[in-house]
């Protein structure tokens, strides 16, 4: 079972790295017209239980947008700064 999730783990990572920076931002970019509408449907005239679970769901909408493009501009990132400190060593050693 351990193995299963740490092998699930490592597809998801390197899924995620293969994305662009691109991607990151756009991603990350969706969430805010959710955070908008899970505030902005308080002023529909609707019960509030309606208005609880339109909430629940717009800001959770929101949050996965936003965690999942910080996500992938964070595995991006790292594989780009692992890929500079790699540079950087190679061009010492040759001076």
């Amino acid at each position: 079972m351990n193995r299963k999730i740490t092998g699930c783990l490592k597809t998801i990572k390197e899924w995620l790295q293969n994305m662009s920076y691109r991607t990151g931002v756009i991603v990350t970019l969706c969430c805010i017209p959710f955070y908008i509408l899970s505030f902005a449907q308080f002023a529909l005239p609707l019960s509030m239980a309606w208005k609880s679970a339109l909430w629940v769901i717009l800001f959770g909408l929101a949050k996965t947008f936003q965690y999942g493009g910080l996500t992938i501009l964070g595995a991006k990132g790292i594989g780009n700064l692992k890929d500079w400190i790699r540079k950087k060593k190679s061009f010492k050693a040759q001076t």
